[in-house]
């Protein structure tokens, strides 16, 4: 009996994690093919709740409102993030460097209602004094900018921090110039980590109801905003219908994703192994 615990032990608490997460989205997957607003019995399968999300223009509104904005926090951190890693990888000493990185990493432990709050007191004085920026849109790519650029800088700076810099300096032996050597060289063996940061962002930003509730203005409002208004009035099947595509959406995008990295992994393996067996055979000759 001791040996068939310890053996299987593991296993059943990997399963009752594995249903601790996800039997909720199960449940809330099969309720929104329900065919009645009822969210304690199954009374039958049907597509009026999808239906009715094609036709709720606030829903439609907010996830491309949602959209404009992750992709834009995605580019925008992804873009810093490179740059402040590189420049806390690459430069170990200069003036204020303690400084920089702490103010980088300040929104990983700061809880986003503070972060929130600040941005508005912010963006407030500044239009009251330069008539500059309304509330809308802008502030909600600035606050979410902010917040997902400290996640992109963790993921950017730990492949940098990998990467064999032998490749920097040979091309540097070879004449190429410092910039050159940042495009040509270093950007390309860290895309990956660009990348993820990139799906990080987007993601973060995409599902953050938080510091949208404080930035945005009237008339725009996230995804997210708009499922949680419908949340505090009641249930409306129509958000399990939401989350449901959002769910399926980010799977087809998380699975691609592997998919292409594990085949970038594997060509880049069956280069490095051909290439060794060139020069091999190259000093055989």
């Amino acid at each position: 009996m001791m040996r068939f615990l310890e053996k299987h032990l593991g296993k059943f608490w990997l399963t009752v994690v594995f249903a601790f997460l996800y039997l909720p989205l199960v449940f809330m997957i099969v309720f929104s093919f329900n065919s009645t607003r009822q969210d304690a019995r199954f009374t039958g399968f049907s597509l009026r709740w999808y239906e009715a999300l094609f036709n709720d223009t606030r829903i439609i509104e907010g996830f491309w409102t949602s959209l404009k904005v992750a992709t834009t926090v995605g580019v925008l951190s992804a873009t810093l993030a490179t740059f402040a890693a590189f420049v806390l990888v690459r430069y170990r000493k200069f003036f204020g460097r303690t400084l920089f990185s702490g103010m980088v990493s300040a929104p990983l432990v700061m809880p986003e209602v503070i972060i929130g709050l600040s941005l508005l007191l912010l963006f407030v004085g500044s239009q009251n004094f330069f008539g500059w920026p309304q509330r809308g849109m802008m502030t909600i790519i600035i606050g979410h900018t902010l917040f997902g650029m400290a996640f992109a800088v963790v993921v950017i700076q730990s492949r940098l921090q990998d990467m064999n810099r032998s490749l920097e300096e040979a091309a540097m032996d070879l004449g190429a110039r410092p910039h050159q050597v940042f495009f040509l060289v270093t950007l390309p063996n860290i895309s990956q980590a660009i990348l993820a940061a990139f799906l990080l962002s987007f993601t973060l930003s995409f599902d953050d109801v938080v510091i949208a509730e404080f930035l945005s203005g009237p008339g725009v409002n996230t995804l997210p905003q708009v499922i949680y208004g419908y949340a505090r009035r009641g249930i409306n099947p129509t958000i399990y219908a939401a989350a449901t595509l959002l769910i399926l959406t980010v799977t087809v995008i998380v699975v691609s994703y592997a998919v292409w990295v594990a085949r970038s992994t594997r060509k880049r393996a069956r280069e490095m192994a051909a290439a060794e067996r060139q020069e091999l055979k190259a000093l055989g000759t």
